[in-house]
């Protein structure tokens, strides 16, 4: 008889609830924590066990344990990941930490949610697929956290798309832009250093938006150009003035695998935007237009019909029959951008309970990584189209 999986009891036994460890509590352990809390209320899942939420200060990660109702906490993540009752690894650290936790955690037998980007570097992705790919071999799930892909709008374009709703896709226009590092003032913090970082805007919310060019066209990105920015240069850090050394904003143009064209920008600097990711899409019958900022709302046109009655179309996706959304409130009442993690959590629990990979996978995540080196490359050489390599069989 095979020994169980993480969660999993002998036959005849009840199985006990899935324990997860969370590594990191800050912004986006304060998004997952709010998720593992839910996730079970609405969506039929595995049960889990909140056991420990690890951080480098102990007082403020026993703080955050507290108030975010987890069991415990702990300023080691190694010994975190080897508990006999954690059976799931929830990476929410800084970019340069994911590779090292992740890998020890797969090969230690543990389900693994990693938040994107996947990595700071090509390298590490590669070693971080190899030991997914390996892990998965045993019935051990990984994924990465780009959330937007459970916006129930956004999940419901793709199936628009991917219905052909639109007819043959040319051309996307995505905008990514927030406005927090507007003030020149605005204080150092680790996603302003490369070496914990890896990049800026690129990495931060470029990803996201190149995620969702592939997701939602079901294609992939195969050559770039781009331009990187640092407006403000220096800022105020705990020893003075300390020198930025990633980048502040992003442009990019980018040819996807069926022959549409995607331009990409992207800013941490534009004034007045607060978290707008702005997508639209046109094929040869048909558009899409959606607004993070209202993102319960999809606007459709269909090149259908006498031209005088051709127009956009608001689609309020709070119906049951959208994605995710029967197992929350009557129509029309709205969800949030936090509901988008309680969805990623029943999708990856869903996998982790059938046996079928998760998406977006490792593999994803470092196709993704890919294409945003080759943006870099581009930028530094100012002029160069690059062309996307191998993603080892990564699909959108």
């Amino acid at each position: 008889m095979t020994s169980p999986l993480p969660g999993q009891a002998p036959d005849g036994q009840a199985a006990r609830p899935l324990g997860v460890a969370m590594i990191g509590y800050a912004f986006m352990g304060k998004a997952h924590s709010a998720a593992w809390r839910t996730v079970g209320s609405h969506f039929d899942v595995p049960r889990i066990a909140r056991r420990v939420v690890v951080g480098r200060d102990a007082a403020r990660t026993a703080e955050a344990a507290e108030r975010y109702g987890w069991e415990g906490s702990a300023t080691d993540w190694r010994e975190a990941i080897h508990r006999d009752d954690v059976d799931i690894v929830d990476i929410c650290t800084p970019g340069y930490l994911h590779a090292d936790i992740a890998i020890e955690a797969l090969k230690a037998g543990k389900h693994v949610l990693v938040e994107k980007p996947l990595s700071n570097t090509i390298a590490e992705g590669t070693e971080m697929v190899a030991a997914a790919v390996d892990a998965r071999r045993h019935g051990i799930q990984s994924m990465v956290g780009f959330n937007y892909r459970r916006v129930p709008a956004l999940a419901h374009a793709r199936d628009l798309i991917a219905a052909g709703r639109l007819g043959a896709i040319r051309q996307l226009r995505v905008a990514y832009l927030q406005d927090w590092l507007t003030d020149a003032d605005a204080p150092m913090t680790w996603r302003l250093r490369k070496e914990t970082a890896g990049s800026g805007a690129l990495g931060d919310i470029a990803s996201h938006a190149l995620d969702q060019v592939q997701f939602l066209t079901g294609e992939a990105v195969t050559e770039v150009s781009g331009r990187l920015r640092t407006f403000v240069e220096e800022r105020p850090g705990p020893d003075g003035r300390e020198p930025v050394t990633v980048d502040d904003a992003a442009w990019i143009t980018a040819e996807l695998s069926g022959g549409a064209i995607a331009t990409v920008e992207v800013s941490r600097v534009a004034t007045g935007v607060k978290n707008g990711l702005r997508i639209e899409v046109f094929g040869d019958h048909g558009a899409l237009r959606f607004d993070l900022e209202n993102l319960n709302e999809l606007w459709f046109m269909e090149a259908t019909g006498p031209a005088t009655e051709q127009g956009f179309r608001r689609i309020l996706v709070s119906e049951p029959e959208h994605p995710y959304l029967a197992a929350w409130w009557p129509q029309g009442h709205i969800i949030g951008w936090e509901h988008t993690f309680t969805h990623q959590l029943r999708d990856f629990l869903t996998s982790i309970r059938t046996g079928d990979a998760p998406r977006p996978s490792f593999e994803d995540g470092l196709q993704i990584q890919r294409v945003l080196a080759a943006v870099e490359e581009s930028a530094a050489a100012k002029s160069a189209v690059v062309q996307i390599g191998s993603a080892d069989h990564a699909q959108p």
